[in-house]
């Protein structure tokens, strides 16, 4: 599905990736673990077309990495930033209607889909995002970037600064998604949710993957935990 092959790159003369190789299969939730500044969140962008980068990253067998982000969203690959990116003044079924691809293909999700998996957006559909909670907020980037029906989707830190009741809807989101048969990239600080409902785990350091396995083998790897995740 998404495979990555001695991936580099850089932010001007920075060297931050380092030969990153992994991959994503159908239906199948990976998480990029790793500390601040270990390279999961360059990573992401540069797949995505944000980042200058070197190396392969093929979705669907097709070599994708030096298109344009709006050729890749097109192609089938979705990414929820770290920040959010709402459209503060507009309400949030209009933002939910800037996710939706055009073209004659009819999408996997609607509204209903969305306000199903997240009530609170339903009642607060007619409000304008910007003064929504930054779990409102959040679930609201989620629903945006699933309007474009993705077959991968990529997420940078969506449970960061939630409370814990608003951490298990997100997870829950994610389970639905493997459900559903989509593949998903979920860059993480938190471990906990991670070995929850992820497939496999990767662990990034120094800008390469130092550890690959499945949430078990983290589990049981004291050394890998404390080297590269543990504050």
């Amino acid at each position: 599905m998404l495979k990555l092959s001695n991936v580099h790159a850089f932010y001007g003369k920075s060297h931050v990736l380092h030969g990153v190789n992994f991959e994503v299969r159908d239906g199948e939730i990976v998480a990029l673990l790793g500390r601040n500044g270990s390279g999961r969140s360059t990573t992401v962008k540069t797949i995505m077309g944000l980042v200058e980068g070197t190396g392969s990253v093929r979705w669907r067998e097709r070599e994708v990495l030096g298109s344009a982000a709006y050729e890749i969203a097109h192609a089938g690959l979705g990414y929820v930033p770290e920040n959010r990116d709402i459209f503060p003044t507009l309400t949030v079924h209009q933002n939910l209607m800037l996710g939706e691809k055009g073209g004659r293909k009819k999408s996997r999700w609607g509204f209903d889909d969305m306000y199903k998996l997240f009530p609170r957006l339903k009642e607060r559909q007619h409000t304008e995002a910007g003064v929504l909670s930054g779990g409102e907020q959040q679930m609201l980037t989620l629903c945006r970037t699933l309007m474009g029906d993705p077959e991968l989707i990529m997420i940078d830190e969506p449970t960061e600064g939630l409370a814990p009741k608003i951490v298990e809807l997100v997870a829950e989101y994610l389970r639905e998604l493997k459900r559903r048969g989509i593949g998903v990239l979920l860059v993480e600080q938190k471990l906990t949710i991670a070995l929850e409902v992820a497939d496999r785990c990767l662990v990034m350091g120094h800008g390469q993957i130092v550890f690959e396995g499945t949430p078990a083998d983290l589990r049981a790897n004291a050394y890998i935990r404390k080297e590269w995740l543990e504050v």
